[in-house]
């Protein structure tokens, strides 16, 4: 496992060389920045899982450069030290999004064990939702809202949507934060099996069950259950669920022990429930059980300023602890910005990790995305005695031609090969009527270059 990278940030050379004496000692990755410019330098280069600042510092302040790092990357952890502790600076540092907020002379073992606890919030921060829209920031403001009971929630939306991102969201915003957060998707385990991973099993009580074992309800006693893909449980198996939400008891498989848990239950589904309930192939009771609070999460297609956003922010995700700066050519931008996502941002993501292990000189172009996306903007074969038809008074053939290729060349902001491809032509046939209908050389070739080098 690689070593995490922590950026250690004061305009004090002793107390940067403690903090780096401390911090390696743990094993940890730690570069040191004498000011708040200069991390900026290093984050701009590289990532860093955490970012340990002192606040008062000449030039850019702790608190400048905790929004100059959330604003370049979110997932950035920030933990600010100083020896001119306020409440004001710290519920300012609080509300800006620190992590936590230390006073020297700080202890060694309360610093390593405060880093400690915000590396484990990394497997949180996947919670983190990317989004600009109107549609988003309902569901973001409802989430807030809903986080700090401890009812069940119902999450409904396509495949691909994000629902468990919103279940860690709750979760990370609960009063159930600091304690464990689990997740199974019930439509990934047979059966019989998923009764055991759900409830736990007694040894002895099935082949194989060499050993007593607990289940996920006891596992995330104090914290967060998340049930992915709900409506695909057996009904058998939705009667037991439905008991362990009303008594807050389980039971093993195989044993006879009741066993008390407190765990909130958050839930989701890619189905129609209620049309599962009329076909009694879903519990009515369970259903209103889990849908005590509910949220809708529209498709990607339904919030399209999102996109732009997810793209950039899933090229940083995708070149983290690498030397590449990936850019997107116009004709792939263009292509991502107005694809309808069938799969969601599921879909934009894979899409995007294809295209940048696919690229060449770190340029995603139209021809590195995936087939079913660039096939989606392919003219489909056409039979030449059925869908041409040839008007009375006959046609300007020049004129069709020409506007063929310069809608191609439109298309492909000037790209001779990929101009070619689309109109099912060599490159020399392509090139040869650009010259032809006098789009020179240097307004095509070499000013492609051009624009492929800027």
């Amino acid at each position: 496992m690689a070593r995490k990278s922590i950026l250690v940030v004061d305009d004090e050379k002793n107390q940067r060389e403690i903090l780096d004496e401390i911090l390696s000692g743990e094993g940890y990755d730690v570069t040191s920045a004498s000011s708040g410019e200069a991390a900026m330098k290093f984050v701009a280069d590289r990532h860093f899982d955490l970012v340990l600042t002192d606040l008062k510092m000449t030039g850019m302040s702790g608190l400048d450069l905790l929004k100059s790092l959330t604003d370049f990357d979110k997932s950035i952890i920030v933990i600010l030290l100083t020896a001119h502790g306020s409440v004001d600076s710290a519920v300012d540092a609080m509300r800006l999004g620190a992590f936590e907020y230390l006073q020297k002379p700080y202890d060694s073992e309360k610093l390593l064990e405060t880093v400690s606890r915000a590396l484990k919030k990394l497997s949180t921060l996947d919670a983190e939702i990317i989004s600009v829209s109107p549609e988003m920031d309902k569901v973001k403001k409802l989430i807030l809202k809903i986080a700090k009971s401890n009812s069940t929630v119902l999450i409904r939306g396509e495949s691909g949507t994000g629902k468990e991102l919103i279940a860690r969201s709750i979760h990370t915003n609960s009063l159930r934060a600091n304690e464990t957060f689990q997740a199974v998707n019930c439509a990934a385990i047979n059966e019989n099996l998923l009764e055991s991973e759900l409830f736990g099993h007694e040894k002895g009580s099935f082949t194989g069950a060499v050993s007593d074992k607990k289940g996920l309800f006891e596992i995330a006693h104090g914290g967060t259950l998340f049930l992915d893909e709900i409506g695909e449980l057996d009904i058998s198996l939705q009667a037991k669920i439905l008991r362990a939400l009303q008594e807050k008891q389980i039971r093993r498989v195989g044993g006879v022990k009741e066993i008390d848990v407190d765990v909130r239950v958050v839930a989701a589904t890619n189905r129609d429930l209620l049309h599962m309930v009329e076909e009694k192939r879903f519990r009515e009771d369970l259903y209103y059980r889990l849908n005590v609070l509910s949220i809708e999460l529209p498709p990607l297609r339904d919030r399209r300023t999102d996109i732009p956003v997810l793209i950039d922010y899933f090229v940083k995700k995708h070149t983290r602890g690498t030397d590449h700066k990936i850019k997107i050519d116009a004709a792939a931008r263009k292509l991502l910005d107005d694809y309808a996502y069938p799969g969601n941002v599921r879909q934009l993501e894979s899409a995007i990790e294809r295209s940048i292990l696919l690229c060449e000189n770190d340029t995603v172009t139209f021809d590195d995305l995936p087939p079913e996306m660039t096939n989606a903007v392919r003219p489909a074969s056409i039979d030449a005695s059925t869908d041409f038809k040839l008007p009375a008074d006959g046609i300007n053939f020049e004129d069709l031609e020409r506007s063929l290729i310069m809608q191609a060349m439109d298309r492909t902001d000037n790209n001779i090969t990929r101009s070619a491809k689309l109109l099912g032509l060599t490159f020399r046939t392509l090139q040869y009527r650009l010259e032809k209908f006098g789009f020179k050389k240097d307004e095509s070739d070499e000013g492609q270059a051009a624009r492929d080098e800027s």
